[in-house]
């Protein structure tokens, strides 16, 4: 079933940045991402051209790919009066566009068919401090979480190419209970749900982190 196509395709290298002040200094990292053209490989790391400088917190098989969708972008110019505010902001790999490609309709295990490669959706995307020192606005990872906006991340179930413009078909999804809204719940608003932390472990298609992070909240109710 389409449910969309990529809008813009978003890679970056990891490099330094100057510090702020004593308080901010310079930092290493991967967030700074440009648009690009073309068919890019992608394997069970990523895509050709990319890298993460934080490979503890960031990348991974479990995210390989880091999404987001376009349709919150006209809200967040408004909210945070920054017309600069284009695709690649949130430092996501692909902008994605459709009626229900966003946190409340996409699910946790999703297949995906993008290009000639298969993708599966493995976790929520959690904003980091990196996202705010990019944009000087300490407060945005906040608001992305307190929003539902974070995006998500995908695996890589079978290496292929993609590229701008390529459909977005939805092959399998296995746990329609699990959208990426009710991941975000539990793990921002609902962290002892006993029910609910069982439920999402069981999930065998939930990322290792997350999966780590509902067990040890688990053991220690």
């Amino acid at each position: 079933m389409p449910l969309g196509h990529v809008t813009s395709l978003q890679v970056g290298r990891p490099q330094q940045r100057p510090a702020l002040s004593d308080r901010q200094p310079a930092y290493w990292t991967g967030f700074w991402k440009s648009p690009v053209t073309g068919r890019l490989l992608l394997d069970a790391h990523g895509l050709e051209g990319d890298g993460q400088a934080d490979l503890i917190n960031h990348g991974g098989t479990d995210k390989a790919l880091c999404i987001y969708a376009a349709l919150h972008y006209p809200s967040w110019k408004t909210e945070l009066q920054r017309d600069e505010f284009s695709y690649g902001a949130f430092g996501e790999n692909l902008t994605v566009s459709g009626d229900t490609l966003h946190e409340a309709e996409v699910c946790v295990g999703d297949l995906w068919a993008i290009g000639t490669a298969r993708l599966q959706v493995s976790q929520p995307r959690q904003p980091c401090w990196k996202l705010g020192r990019r944009w000087e606005m300490t407060d945005l990872p906040g608001k992305v979480i307190q929003s539902g906006k974070t995006g998500w991340y995908l695996r890589v179930i079978q290496p292929g190419t993609l590229a701008q413009g390529d459909e977005i078909t939805l092959l399998a999804r296995p746990a329609p209970a699990w959208p990426i809204s009710r991941l975000n719940q539990l793990m921002y608003r609902e962290k002892q749900n006993i029910s609910l932390l069982k439920e999402a472990l069981a999930l065998p298609f939930l990322s290792t982190s997350w999966r780590d992070t509902f067990m040890s909240r688990l053991h220690s109710s």
